[in-house]
């Protein structure tokens, strides 16, 4: 896989094809990806597909945003 450096995090990836600055944005939304919360128990979530995301120990299938999940009650 890729080696992916401490400063940049998992947007290593792309080297310096894409530019600083929207490896910096891209950076921000991965990171809100990964460490984003169920709304019912409060573990991990993983998105499903677009908008559509589950939690990963209880089942709950909510719809939310496209890239963080948003779920209002």
């Amino acid at each position: 896989m890729y080696s992916h450096t401490k400063k940049v995090g998992s947007v290593g990836r792309y080297g310096p094809r894409i530019g600083r600055k929207l490896r910096d944005e891209i950076k921000k939304v991965e990171d809100l990806q990964k460490t984003s919360k169920c709304p019912d128990c409060g573990k991990k979530v993983a998105r499903v597909s677009s908008g559509i995301w589950e939690c990963r120990s209880c089942g709950v299938k909510f719809a939310g945003g496209a890239y963080t999940p948003t779920r209002k009650r």
